[in-house]
């Protein structure tokens, strides 16, 4: 008597149809695309983070902020690239890499409107809008880009069109 061992071609077909449905539904759960957006908003957050307290080690030292004749009215960081990023450049408080990534630093908000902040030095405000949904919903997520606090709709849960900031101040 001859036992035929192995699988047939129906069973071999529902295993791979399971295999394949599985790998679907993981790939669904990991969205990547919001990995990636995640991925880039802690980038940027990483920069408002190193320039913010770059800027505060500077006015430890220097007992003023690079700025400290005219006010810095919501402008982006690659807008002040040739100044006062390159001020703490020299300083030492940042790295000359820091500038490189141009893409990043368009994203990057600065406000100080008290220029010499003797006696404000809560003035600073350094914001970027967050594209991935965990960062968006996260707290401190609720400021406009000049680092004013929009209470009235951030941070925002349902992701709608309103554009939220995370702030350092």
């Amino acid at each position: 008597m001859k036992i035929k061992r192995g699988f047939t071609l129906i069973e071999l077909l529902i295993v791979i149809g399971i295999l394949g449905i599985l790998a679907i539904g993981l790939i669904a759960a990991l969205d990547p695309l919001e990995q990636m957006r995640k991925a880039r908003d802690t980038s940027t957050r990483n920069a408002v983070e190193d320039f913010y307290n770059a800027a505060l080690r500077y006015y430890a030292i220097q007992e003023e902020f690079p700025w400290t004749v005219n006010a810095v009215t919501s402008t982006t960081l690659l807008d002040i690239t040739g100044t006062y990023v390159q001020d703490l450049i020299d300083a030492g408080e940042l790295k000359a890499i820091f500038t490189d990534d141009t893409s990043k630093l368009n994203k990057v908000w600065i406000t100080s409107t008290n220029p010499d902040l003797s006696d404000n030095m809560d003035d600073i405000a350094v914001c970027f809008a967050p594209e991935s949904k965990s960062i968006k919903g996260d707290d401190n997520s609720k400021y406009t880009n000049a680092g004013v606090v929009n209470a009235a709709s951030c941070p925002t849960n349902d992701y709608s069109s309103v554009t939220c900031y995370w702030c350092v101040k």
